[in-house]
This record gives C-alpha cells, sequence and structure tokens, in this order.
C-alpha cells in the first residue's frame, strides 16, 4: 500500500499515517511493529518517556533503514543544551540507527531557554544526528516562540488532535507557517467510538469507527499516529485512502468539536518523569 506523504521543510516526505508506539513496550511492542510493517506502515513515532526506544530498535533491525521513517522525542528535564545532546545520543543508541528523520520536544519546559534548546537541534542537525526538528504539545504562541528564536525549520507539531478537540487555532497557524500538524492520540485514546455521528458514519460507509476519526484528519490536512496491537485494526487504520467522506460527513464531525482533552498528564506534577523538571 502505498501511503501519501507531507512534504517537510527540509524536502523530506514524511508519510501522513505512522505507527504510534506510546503505551507499548516489549514483545507486545514488537509483535506489532512486525504486523505493521507487513500491513505497509512505514513511519513508526516514539520517544524517550516512553521506554521503548529499544525494543522498537530490535524490531526495525531486519528492516531497511532507508525505508523507513523514523521520529523520537525528548522529555521536558533534558531540553538544556548538553542534556538534549546526550538524550538524542541515547536514544539513538537505544533504536540502534545513526539518525533519525525527525526528533522532537515532547513537551515545553518554560524553565529552560528555548533558544537553548533549538541550539541543540540545530546542532544535532548540522552533525547529521537529525533530519527534521520538531516540537510537541506547542500551541499557536510556543510555535511562534520557537520559529523566532532560531533559523532551524520546526518541521511538525504533534498535538492532541481528534473530532472532539480539534485545535483549529495550531491547524490554522501551522497551515499558514508550512508547519506539519501531527495528532497524537487522533482517536482521543477510543473516546469518540461512542459518538453517536462517528458510528452512524462508521456504519453508513461500512468502515470502523477508527476509520472515520482518522479520515477526517487526514481530509483536514492532519497527519495521525493511530496504535493498536490488534492486526485488524492494525490494517483498518491504515486503510484510509480509497473511499470518501462526503462533504456533508465532514461537516458533521466537524460540529463535534467541544475542546476536549482525553489526556491524563498533569503538568504541575514534577516528581512524573514525563516532565521531571527539577528544583
Amino acid at each position: 500500500m502505498t501511503v501519501p506523504t507531507a512534504e517537510l521543510p527540509g524536502g523530506d516526505a514524511m508519510p501522513v499515517v505512522g505507527f504510534g508506539t506510546g503505551g507499548l513496550a516489549g514483545k507486545e511492542l514488537e509483535d506489532a511493529v512486525e504486523e505493521a510493517i507487513e500491513a505497509g506502515y512505514t513511519r513508526f513515532d516514539t520517544a524517550e518517556g516512553y521506554g521503548n526506544e529499544a525494543n522498537l530498535g530490535r524490531a526495525l533491525e531486519p528492516y531497511d533503514r532507508e525505508e523507513l521513517f523514523l521520529a523520537s522525542k525528548v522529555l521536558p528535564k533534558n531540553l538544556d543544551y548538553e542534556s538534549l545532546i546526550d538524550a538524542c545520543e541515547s536514544s539513538l543508541d537505544r533504536l540502534g540507527t545513526e539518525y533519525l528523520d525527525l526528533y522532537l520536544i515532547h513537551w515545553p519546559n518554560p524553565a529552560i531557554s528555548l533558544r537553548e534548546s533549538l541550539a541543540a537541534m540545530a546542532t544535532l542537525r548540522d552533525r547529521g544526528l537529525v533530519d527534521n526538528v520538531g516540537v510537541s504539545n506547542f500551541d499557536a504562541y510556543g510555535l511562534s516562540c520557537a520559529r523566532h528564536v532560531t533559523d532551524v525549520p520546526i518541521a511538525v507539531d504533534q498535538i492532541e488532535c481528534h473530532p472532539w478537540r480539534q485545535r483549529p487555532d495550531v491547524r490554522d497557524y501551522c497551515r499558514k507557517a508550512g508547519i506539519v500538524v501531527d495528532a497524537a492520540a487522533p482517536v482521543a485514546r477510543t473516546e469518540v467510538f461512542e459518538d453517536v455521528v462517528v458510528r452512524d458514519l462508521a456504519e453508513s460507509h461500512d468502515r470502523a469507527p477508527s476509520q472515520i476519526a482518522l479520515k477526517w484528519a487526514v481530509e483536514n490536512d492532519v497527519a495521525v499516529i493511530p496504535s493498536s496491537t490488534d492486526p485488524t485494526h492494525i490494517r483498518e487504520n491504515l486503510d484510509l485512502f480509497d473511499w470518501n467522506l462526503t462533504d456533508e460527513d465532514l461537516e458533521r464531525l466537524d460540529g463535534l468539536d467541544r475542546d476536549r482533552s482525553v489526556y491524563t498528564l498533569s503538568p504541575t506534577d514534577w516528581t512524573d518523569d514525563t516532565f521531571g523538571i527539577p528544583e
């Protein structure tokens, strides 16, 4: 299956559907990756904070690295210059690769200079360890700040985005700035499956509810990284391009926005290693 791509500022092509690995580890992850490769996925998304980079590296080892698009993220606690460099090198070592197609700041950290973080990203790119630089969980203001303090193009903003939280302000800013929006939790961690409109459209198109939510995203120029361990669902999540939603269908889905987040992380729990901003 040929998956459409989004062009990044440096000219690289990023598949608009990737395989998310958050919450997966061990043999479960490795088996899911094998299923994803067989289904046609070539983009894989991980993070330092997921604790699964070594598993993903082992799962991808048999395959041609040049045929894959690999992304990882650095934790907020590691956004000072030296720590960010070290974190990237450690991620590369765990993944068993010499470079990342995309490296992202996982969450903003106002305790550390964004200018310093992006200077480290520029160094990584100059050294050939990172092809593209991105951010995650940045709002439009944060993106504007990032672009103001670096000459390195911000290629991607990975954000929570799904029919219940559509983020029009961030999407609009990214469209104007040439930044690709990549949807984390693109099916609202399965919560939208119970939405009456989503279920009705799934039935009328003989599709899974996940496909309706994912199709809404890609039709709005939003890339997605769904995650699953079920072989059927893995294949369904990639099967988005030989069928269509009508304009009326898309309007119904557009009407579902309630700015509802499904994230459960607390951005003020500084003992949580996801954020981990030290005193």
